[in-house]
């Protein structure tokens, strides 16, 4: 018996549009960019904390994109790909500006993420994301690729260059913040 259900293919949604773009086709390269130029944005200033910048990075990584669309093999889904080219830009600029995170020792003072108290209740996505534009460079940095963009303290830790314990701590860190900046609105 056949199923009814419509399945997702990620790894081919767009496969048109993507190989018109490793063609050159201008117009595709725009219907590209209209479909993820708003999400790649809203990444972008999550990660970075102003308009400004996230609008340069988002610019950036787009011609990146296209300059670097001719090595897509849809071995991953489109979206995927473009995220990671956008986040890594974003990671590049905060380490060109020299992004300070201080190092912690987790035995004067262990982290421990559960004991964090969650975010209050009843708040709407654009108080948080206002929130969040009050924090430091790195406590958004952090508090971006773990809560939002999924990444691990691991690959946080490797991705820029502190340790694991400092990202944990940066995390906990910036929730706290977070939650202090939510509670004075």
């Amino acid at each position: 018996m056949k199923s009814n259900k419509a399945t997702l293919d990620y790894v081919n949604t767009h496969r048109e549009i993507i190989q018109e773009c490793q063609h050159g086709n201008r117009q595709a390269q725009f219907e590209l960019y209209k479909h993820y130029n708003r999400a790649m944005f809203n990444v972008c200033l999550r990660m970075l904390g102003n308009e400004h910048d996230a609008e340069d990075i988002l610019q950036v990584s787009f011609v990146q994109i296209f300059k670097k669309i001719d090595t897509f093999r849809f071995e991953s889904a489109i979206g995927a790909w473009i995220k990671r080219i956008v986040v890594n830009n974003c990671i590049n600029f905060h380490k060109k500006r020299k992004l300070q995170f201080s190092e912690w020792d987790a035995k004067i003072d262990p982290v421990d993420e559960s004991s964090e108290p969650p975010v209050p209740d009843g708040l709407k996505v654009q108080q948080i994301k206002q929130a969040m534009t009050q924090l430091s460079d790195g406590y958004r940095t952090v508090f971006s690729l773990y809560a939002i963009e999924g990444y691990d303290h691991q690959e946080i830790a490797n991705i820029l260059g502190i340790s694991e314990a400092t990202s944990k701590s940066q995390y906990c860190r910036a929730r706290k913040r977070l939650k202090e900046i939510l509670q004075t609105q």
